[in-house]
Order: C-alpha cells, then structure tokens, then sequence
C-alpha cells in the first residue's frame, strides 16, 4: 500500500479526534491540514514502528502540541477560527483519555504517540477523567429508534451522574420533548426507522436554542468526508461504553468552559 492510501485510509478516524480535541470542525481539520503539509514535506517525519495509524496520530500530536496555549511559545499559532483551543483546558490529559476511549489504542501506543511511558498515560488519563467529570452532570435528551440501544444509552448516561429525560423515535418526539424540558446535552442517531433524521431533528432544536450534541450512526465515513459542515462530536455503531462516556464528557467540557469565557454583563 502506497504512502498516499495508507494516509487515505485513516484519516477519516484522525479528523473524528481532532474536532473532538477542538471541539470545532474546521478547527480540528486545520490542524489535520497541516500535519498533512509536514508530511507532505518530509515523509520522514512518520514513524511506523508501532503501525501507521499510531504513526499519523503521533505526527499530528507533535503539530497539535507545538502550537502553545500560553504567550511563552515563540511558534507561531496555526490560522484558526475564533473557536480555538480553549485556554483553560488540560490538553495532554484530555489527550491520552481520547486516544484511550474515543480511538480505542492501548495504552502502550497512546504512550508512543504522547512521547511518555505507560505510567504516565495512565496518570493522565485519570486526570481527564476526574476534570471533564467536575460539575458537568445535566439533563440528556437520547434520540434513537432502536431499544435497546436506547436502552444502553439511558443506563449508560445515569451511571454517568446524568438525568435522562425521555428518548425519542421520531423527530416529532425529539421536538415534543425538547419543548417540555431543555435537554443539556443529546444524543442522537442520525437516520431513524420511521425515515425521519435524528440531524433534522437537532437542527431544528439549535434553532431555538444551544445545546452540545453527539450523534451516533454505523456510517461514520459518510460524515467525515471535509465536503460539508459534518458534527463535530460523532461516534460510531456498535460502541463501546468509555467512547459515549470520553465524547459525551468531552462535549460538555467544551459547553461549560465556553460559558465560563463569556464576559458577564456589568452590574448596575
């Protein structure tokens, strides 16, 4: 397999982790863009001693960390969006805990791709556990056709400290239970049996008000194509617990420090 297909095959799955480290599309796929351009000018750069795709993520680590939070840095900072990294954000923690749960490497080629040793993967996977965990439980509105996935779903979230309040079928039960009660996070099939969209069906919700999202679909591929604004929370069909719980944690750690940044308005 050429370089060019290698890259191709696992990029799809690379851009997933960078809008979840971003919390944004085009964020994550500007750095995605340049870790491409690196390689693009010196195929040295990719080391494939523990695969090719470990290989990808370990190059686009070094780009994703090159880039400080802080003014101590003297790289200067990619072109992105006003969403850039949030300052307040652990990012090796956060890291480590994605590599882990959202991409499911182990814990020996989350150490290679970090430049740490296994030990230190863990402590910082339990790091990002203990802070995307603070103060983040919320009401969840599940949208899923399918029962016991739905199921999953509900018992899933409630371990997680959070309160659930309905599942919808149908993109009319979505909106009904919305009006009732603001959802503080949804998650969301993207293609429902009656052939309504779980995506109509957000869309419509974030008219009216702002809420993190997580869709969920057994067609990953077909949202991460860059052609058009795609989620930037997405999982994949059949999942695993930890990956609903990283993403899910992930989306309201990124909702609650974006309020936090928020100038208040001045007392009178």
């Amino acid at each position: 397999m050429s370089r060019s297909q290698v890259v191709a095959e696992h990029l799809p799955l690379l851009r997933r982790y960078a809008r979840a480290l971003t919390g944004n599309q085009s964020s994550g796929d500007a750095y995605v863009a340049a870790m491409l351009e690196a390689l693009l000018q010196d195929a040295s750069l990719l080391d494939e001693s523990h695969g090719p795709r470990a290989g990808l993520f370990r190059l686009f680590t070094r780009i994703w960390n090159s880039v400080s939070v802080n003014d101590k840095s003297d790289v200067t900072p990619l072109p992105l969006p006003s969403e850039r990294r949030l300052s307040n954000i652990t990012p090796l923690p956060r890291q480590a805990f994605l590599l882990l749960s959202l991409e499911g490497f182990s814990e020996e080629e989350v150490a290679f791709i970090l430049g740490v040793d296994v030990a230190e993967t863990r402590r910082l996977a339990d790091a990002a556990g203990r802070e995307m965990a603070d103060d983040i439980a919320t009401d969840v509105l599940i949208i899923e056709d399918e029962t016991f996935i739905a199921m999953d779903l509900e018992s899933l979230v409630k371990g997680l400290g959070h309160n659930v309040i309905g599942v919808a079928r149908t993109h009319g039960d979505a909106i009904a239970l919305a009006k009732n009660r603001k959802p503080g996070l949804i998650l969301a099939d993207i293609q429902l049996a009656d052939g309504s969209s779980g995506l109509d069906a957000v869309n419509e919700l974030l008219r009216t008000f702002e809420v993190p999202v997580v869709f969920i679909t057994a067609y990953p591929e077909r949202f991460l194509t860059g052609e058009r604004p795609e989620p930037a929370f997405l999982i994949s069909k059949p999942f695993q617990p930890a990956m609903v719980s990283a993403v899910a944690s992930q989306a309201l750690f990124f909702q609650r420090n974006s309020r936090n940044r928020e100038p208040r308005a001045a007392s009178a």
